[in-house]
């Protein structure tokens, strides 16, 4: 039986959209790349601050309340990439959590003063972004597929996934 999608209008405030264009969310993690490299370079807890405030909005609705999500979906991938790998999005939400995570702790980390710490956790943020980049390499959907393979995560979460890995 086919899920039929929502219009995007008839969407709830904090619904991430299903299933996402890949490359979008690789535009999106080339865009978190610069601000990051931006951070580490400024070492300032307001630049930290706008990078997790970045994650927060994805996590909360997918590109529709993030000014990168936005770039990537309406700039970035029709005028440069110019195509569409379509993927599921509960994984992706949950690498956008990640990256909240790691971000709030940079975040938390500068504003304690341990501009070193959160230099690093950053620095390990831009790997990852990097590998999504790059090589369509999710590291946060890797984790995805994994707990859901361990019974972390319901397979109902994402029926299209439970084949992963597999």
């Amino acid at each position: 039986m086919a899920v039929v999608e929502a219009p995007s209008w008839h969407r709830g405030v904090f619904d991430f959209p299903n299933p996402v264009n890949d490359y979008a969310a690789r535009s999106t993690a080339g865009l978190v790349i610069a601000l990051a490299i931006a951070s580490i370079a400024v070492n300032q807890p307001w630049l930290y601050g706008i990078l997790a405030l970045g994650f927060v909005l994805r996590v909360a609705g997918g590109p529709r309340y993030s000014p990168f999500g936005r770039l990537a979906v309406h700039v970035i991938v029709p005028k440069i990439w110019q195509k569409s790998k379509i993927v599921p999005g509960p994984p992706k939400r949950f690498a956008q959590t990640i990256g909240l995570v790691f971000s709030g702790t940079a975040f938390a980390l500068s504003l304690a003063g341990l501009g070193l710490a959160a230099q690093i956790v950053v620095g390990l943020l831009i790997v990852a972004a990097f590998l999504e980049f790059a090589f369509g390499l999710c590291l946060g959907c890797i984790g995805f597929g994994l707990l859901q393979r361990a019974g972390i995560i319901p397979e109902s979460v994402c029926e299209a996934c439970n084949n992963f890995g597999r």
